[in-house]
């Protein structure tokens, strides 16, 4: 039995890597095949410089030096000041490679093809973000604390993907006013807040995807229903039995873009609200797309991620055992999955994010920057839940004058 799925959202947390020493992969299989995908193998153990490591890039204007930002919506980069543009050069390249996860997760962090880059670390929240080489503080996009870059530079696996920003700042801020204004409990004053719009900033969250085929052995039981009459006295009725029977066999999966969220700026909760995401539109990585933008640095080994990912399939090798073992009800005594052909790719995804204080406790709100979907924070007026209960029970106290005054 053949299962292909694509799953979207396993959120997961860990330490920065520094060696893939964990357990990889099941491995290949004796004969499997990979398929008509394409496959990239690890960087040689030994690495030119240029092959090891990248810079992130800054895009001074042609015209007036000034730095050119990504355009979201379009392939192109835009100087703020004179309006000079500059299409991305490899705007064309939207095929993504796989990358042989066995492979990577043997190697030493320092061996895998990587970036280097300026690290601001909020000592608020913990989050590890990269911003323009120009910039030295700002502030935290997810908790809106004040922090200033180290000079501590940290060498991470270079994305290989991203999906670019497709909505622009005005229309953020435009969803953001409208689920503002949206919550009826939220604090009039809230609302009044000009200055939430100023806080709006363009973040790109790091993700692991992980494609894998698995071959599952089960064993276990499967229940037939029938009925049998019952008699009791002068009545009977029917009574339902299941007959269980001992069953065992394999099964198949194939899994595709298994998803699993590598920073740590936003919460399992936060992320499943901003899915799904359509992971067609992801391009081959260019710093470009990163122009004018924060991008997380991610806090989750890829081992660990496909620890996660290994995780989020399983829920969907369960379904396909119980289809296989059929019947009305099923028990599952034992699963033994192996996970073969196992590749990934690290992508970075597109958020508008906004944080803001009120009453002294951060609150924030999330855009989706592909799709407009919003998600996000407030506090409650605890005068305006007042007045509305108070207004029921007028209410309710008026209905029962009304029916009292009828009924005489």
């Amino acid at each position: 039995m053949v299962f292909e799925v694509a799953v979207h959202g396993a959120i997961v947390r860990e330490e920065q890597p520094t060696q893939f020493d964990d357990e990889p992969g099941d491995g290949v299989a004796p004969g499997a095949a990979q398929g008509d995908r394409t496959v990239t193998s690890a960087p040689a153990s030994n690495p030119t410089p240029a092959q090891a490591r990248h810079s992130v890039q800054s895009f001074p204007c042609a015209q007036c030096g000034a730095r050119l930002e990504f355009k979201p919506g379009t392939r192109s980069l835009v100087c703020r000041f004179c309006g000079h543009t500059n299409e991305v050069a490899s705007a064309g390249l939207a095929v993504l490679e796989e990358l042989d996860f066995e492979a990577y997760a043997k190697l030493r962090d320092d061996a895998a093809e990587s970036m280097q880059a300026q690290v601001f670390t909020c000592q608020s929240c913990n989050a590890s973000v990269t911003k323009p080489g120009h910039i030295a503080a700002g502030s935290c996009p997810y908790c809106g604390s004040n922090i200033v870059a180290t000079s501590v530079t940290k060498r991470v696996i270079k994305p290989n993907g991203v999906l670019p920003f497709a909505l622009p700042r005005d229309t953020a801020i435009a969803a953001f006013r409208a689920w503002l204004a949206s919550r009826w409990f939220a604090p009039s004053a809230l609302k009044r807040q000009g200055k939430l719009d100023a806080g709006v900033q363009g973040v790109y969250v790091p993700y692991w995807t992980f494609d894998a085929r698995t071959v599952t052995e089960y064993s276990g039981q499967r229940g037939d229903a029938y009925y049998v009459t019952v008699r009791s006295g002068n009545t009977t009725q029917r009574v339902r039995k299941v007959r269980w029977t001992s069953v065992s066999g394999t099964v198949e999966n194939r899994f595709d873009d298994v998803l699993v969220l590598a920073g740590s700026g936003l919460t399992e909760a936060e992320a499943s609200q901003l899915a799904p995401w359509k992971l067609t539109d992801c391009v081959s990585y260019d710093d470009a797309y990163l122009a004018g933008y924060t991008a997380e640095s991610y806090a989750v080994t890829l081992p660990e991620g496909f620890g996660k990912a290994k995780v989020e399939m399983s829920g969907f090798i369960e379904f396909a055992v119980r289809g296989d073992i059929g019947g009305d009800e099923q028990r599952i005594n034992h699963m033994d999955a192996h996970h073969y052909d196992v590749t990934f790719k690290h992508i970075l995804l597109p958020v508008w994010i906004t944080a803001y204080r009120y009453m002294n406790k951060v609150y924030h709100v999330i855009v989706n920057a592909q799709t407009g979907e919003v998600m996000g924070q407030r506090p409650y007026s605890a005068w305006k839940i007042t007045g509305f209960v108070l207004l029921c029970i007028a209410a309710v106290a008026l209905v029962i004058l009304i029916v009292n005054v009828a009924d005489k």
